[in-house]
């Protein structure tokens, strides 16, 4: 298949990108790199060193049949997407082009109207490109389980089957998102459902957990030049790999609040055989499918209980340490996503255990002269 991947230098679209490029699928990726921009604005580095896009394509063309061909563009330039589409007409285009940092959205106006700007004008315009130049295209657009929030009531997958005074009708499932960058989301999926249903477009919504993790089989080939980002900062690093970072160097692992708070999540290879099985299995014209793309779902305490535990064995003396809760969020509450839909056309999940907390650990440890343990604590907070 011809696919598209929007976002393609980020932490997932990389490794999206040569796990296609591997099975012999024509890929280009497309991105305007404003991630590496607002890592500037807070000084934030990643935990490795990375080449830039364009040295990591021309290594991995080198050594591969398939190339990966680059273009640079951003989705609010209405001409470039449209332009981009009428050219390639790809099968499958993956959307992970959109600000994704839930505490960047909250630090302040300036960059709540970004995240909200950049994202929803940013698919709006893709949208319009799809309708005009490929409306057969099958968009697989990465979503957040973070748009339903922790309501009282089992979270099924997008949709909610409901009887109102003795009548009964199919909603998409109330969102009661917890930031700026989640309500872009929603405001995505619900321009999204609108298209498919009024224009025919078909779409796979993919609410993900937070990612984990530091390499794929891709990545192994030569993880010196082809690695993704590792992100353990406040803004884009996840709670994991800050666990991980924090216990390789004896930091405190630091939980929010009560750290009674569940989260879906799923290991980084695992979000990408979700878009895999997406792909290989498209929805019918007209439909907005969503998927809840998570494989397992933990408290905070639990996870820091874990890495603790794992560390011990490679003779780390981990703590946890509870701080105060910078964000604005239920630190007791119900909590059951449902994730059928990707396990039944064939996902075989990568559950998070001690071994690959310790293969994180270890492989975390290589880069530990790197660590900048001001990066631990947040400085963003909800209520200002």
């Amino acid at each position: 298949m011809k696919i598209l991947i929007l976002g393609g230098d980020g932490y997932l679209g990389w490794p999206t990108a040569m796990f296609f490029s591997k099975r012999n699928h024509q890929v280009i990726v497309v991105d305007n790199f404003i991630k590496k921009k607002i890592e500037l604005e807070f000084g934030f580095k990643p935990l490795n060193s990375q080449p830039s896009l364009q040295d990591r394509v021309k290594i991995w063309n080198k050594n591969n049949n398939k190339s990966i061909k680059i273009r640079i563009g951003d989705l609010l330039n209405h001409r470039f997407i449209k332009d981009i589409l009428k050219e390639t007409k790809p099968d499958v285009i993956v959307h992970y082009a959109e600000q994704p940092s839930a505490p960047y959205s909250m630090s302040n106006r300036e960059r709540a109207v970004f995240t909200q700007y950049n994202n929803v004008i940013g698919n709006l315009n893709l949208l319009f490109a799809i309708k005009k130049n490929c409306p057969n295209s099958h968009l697989i657009k990465l979503g957040t389980l973070g748009e339903y929030g922790t309501p009282n009531i089992d979270i099924e997958e997008g949709w909610l089957n409901i009887t109102h005074k003795g009548r009964r009708d199919k909603v998409l499932f109330p969102k009661k998102p917890g930031s700026f960058y989640h309500l872009s989301k929603v405001h995505d999926s619900s321009n999204i459902e609108f298209t498919c249903r009024v224009w025919g477009l078909r779409c796979t919504d993919l609410n993900q957990g937070f990612v984990y993790g530091t390499s794929t089989p891709e990545m192994s080939m030569d993880f010196e030049n082809l690695c993704t980002s590792f992100h353990y900062d406040e803004v884009f690093g996840t709670i994991l790999n800050r666990f991980f970072t924090q216990a390789v160097t004896n930091h405190p692992l630091t939980v929010y609040g009560k750290g009674n708070q569940k989260r879906g999540f799923l290991n980084l290879i695992d979000t990408i055989n979700c878009v895999n099985i997406a792909a290989m299995n498209p929805p019918k014209k007209s439909e907005f499918r969503v998927f809840n793309q998570f494989t397992d779902f933990k408290t905070l305490n639990q996870l820091a209980k874990d890495v603790q535990s794992a560390s011990k064995k490679i003779g780390l003396k981990t703590k946890i340490k509870k701080i105060k809760n910078p964000r604005k969020e239920m630190e007791d509450h119900y909590y059951n996503p449902k994730n059928t839909s990707l396990i039944s056309l064939g996902l075989k999940p990568i559950r998070f255990n001690e071994k690959i907390i310790l293969d994180n650990l270890k492989l975390v440890q290589k880069f530990k002269k790197r660590i900048n343990k001001n990066y631990f604590l947040p400085t963003v907070k909800w209520e200002k």
